[in-house]
């Protein structure tokens, strides 16, 4: 299984073998494009030469706001985004031991827990973390019981809604057609 989002190969690949790197890609993912956000991980990672959740939640606040303004930018809102990224990895450190895929994997929990377990994290409401739980199941290999159902409408087969569902350039086309259309019936 490799993940396939930013067009950036290094940038998937991290994605694919780092949990934490895919957690943090997620929470970046607003008010900038989806790749941009994903690729959030490796730019952390070179500017840091860290991706633990315990030494980013350690970073210095100041420091790590320096590492989201570098050029170029993780994040368009380097401020508040870097202080959320050291949010959620204080949370991974402390409650999930320093290893993001405890979220879904410890005690071999079902898809209403691994909902209830992400929207406890800094940063991620309802409608991220239902995303997050389609995309581990469609892509990422979770496969406890009820996820579908859990991450609705995201976990639905076939469907082109978010990020879940980006497996090449052209399902990353029929994503985006399909944000454009909700856009324009939001506005209507």
């Amino acid at each position: 299984m490799t993940l396939h989002i930013t067009g950036d190969a290094d940038a998937d690949q991290l994605l694919t073998d780092d949990p934490l790197a895919l957690l943090i890609g997620m929470l970046l993912d607003q008010q900038i494009a989806m790749e941009t956000a994903f690729t959030g991980p490796k730019k952390i990672r070179e500017r840091t030469g860290e991706l633990s959740a315990s030494a980013l939640a350690a970073y210095a606040p100041e420091a790590f706001v320096e590492v989201f303004r570098q050029t170029p930018a993780v994040h368009r809102f380097p401020g508040s985004m870097a202080g959320r990224v050291q949010a959620l990895c204080e949370a991974v450190a402390t409650d999930w031991d320093d290893d993001a895929a405890e979220i879904w994997t410890r005690g071999e929990p079902d898809g209403a827990e691994v909902l209830r377990r992400l929207k406890k994290l800094p940063g991620f409401g309802e409608q991220k973390a239902k995303i997050f739980l389609a995309l581990l199941g469609k892509q990422y290999g979770y496969d406890g019981d009820g996820w579908r159902e859990a991450s609705a409408p995201y976990g639905e087969e076939g469907s082109f809604r978010s990020v879940a569902d980006i497996t090449s350039p052209e399902s990353l086309a029929k994503v985006r057609e399909h944000k454009k259309a909700m856009k324009a019936a939001a506005k209507g």
